[in-house]
């Protein structure tokens, strides 16, 4: 495996582009927007899926692991991204999914089954128990030894990877915002940082107060210290992870026409549905510069 940095060997590309993003509705509002396409550095680990594997795989390289096993839901796409990853590199992998198994597979799950992932599936009341040992110990008699990805990818190796993000951009911003699930990309954001420059994430999740600890977990984990220029809006989830309504079918297909990019509805819609009322609600005073992290 290589991990040179010209991204012409195994990696792929850095940086992402920065897109700008004119349209009225901001502009009437004095806000300036900018797209970070990370979602454009590899069709298949796109952007923060392959900024929190990078540190990851490379370490379970090092400790001579040859299988990974991670978690999440049954959209995850960081189950595709781990399968996906697992295929280029040579790791056999085990994706341990929240709730029953259903016939067929959605796409998500069928793309990680055809990358040769094995799946398994926890009931709800188990999967919540998934880090206590004796769950873990069942799947390590399953399926181990293995290199343990938490859900999401999120963890203190994650962090430092999602945080060279911030180094990417040579223009000047006020606000970078991102779409949050596990914390982690925000975490490594936010840590990236400097001066009076802010992070805003936007939960996919409903309840997801929790998310505010957890990226000071994080941020610890990563560095020994956490930061406090970021801030969670629960307000924009549309019912829950996974979860969508008209509204946000029918903002999905203005911006496609307006914009020709096409959002993912269970992360950056939600975020970008989220920039745009804030907007109207005039929550960005006049001048503010904001970058918006596409995934």
């Amino acid at each position: 495996m290589s991990w040179s940095e010209d991204g012409t060997t195994d990696l792929p590309r850095l940086p992402s582009p920065l897109h700008e993003l004119p349209d009225e509705r901001l502009e009437r509002h004095g806000v300036h927007l900018q797209l970070k396409r990370d979602d454009l550095i590899n069709p298949e680990i796109p952007g923060n899926k392959w900024r929190k594997l990078r540190y990851n795989l490379q370490t379970a390289q090092e400790q001579g692991c040859t299988r990974l096993l991670t978690f999440g839901g049954a959209y995850s796409n960081h189950i595709r991204a781990t399968a996906a990853a697992g295929r280029r590199w040579g790791f056999d992998t085990v994706g341990v999914i929240r709730g029953e198994e259903h016939k067929p597979l959605n796409d998500s799950l069928a793309y990680a089954a055809e990358c040769g992932m094995t799946l398994t599936y926890l009931d709800r009341t188990t999967y919540r128990r998934k880090t206590e040992p004796d769950v873990l110990a069942a799947l390590a008699r399953q399926f181990g030894p293995y290199y343990v990805l938490p859900e999401g990818g999120s963890n203190g190796l994650a962090v430092r990877g999602t945080a060279e993000l911030v180094d990417e951009i040579t223009t000047e911003f006020d606000v970078i915002c991102c779409a949050t699930g596990t914390g982690g990309t925000l975490a490594g954001i936010a840590s990236g940082l400097s001066g009076p420059q802010r992070a805003l994430s936007f939960a996919v999740l409903k309840g997801a107060q929790f998310l505010e600890e957890e990226v000071r977990r994080l941020q610890r984990e990563a560095y020994g210290t956490a930061t406090t220029n970021w801030t969670v809006d629960l307000g924009f989830h549309f019912g829950g992870y996974a979860k969508r309504n008209t509204v946000l079918d029918d903002f999905v297909i203005d911006f496609t026409e307006r914009h020709g990019v096409t959002l993912d509805w269970v992360y950056e819609a939600k975020m970008m549905y989220g920039i745009f009322a804030r907007t109207e609600a005039g929550d960005f005073p006049p001048g503010t510069r904001i970058i918006a992290v596409l995934s």
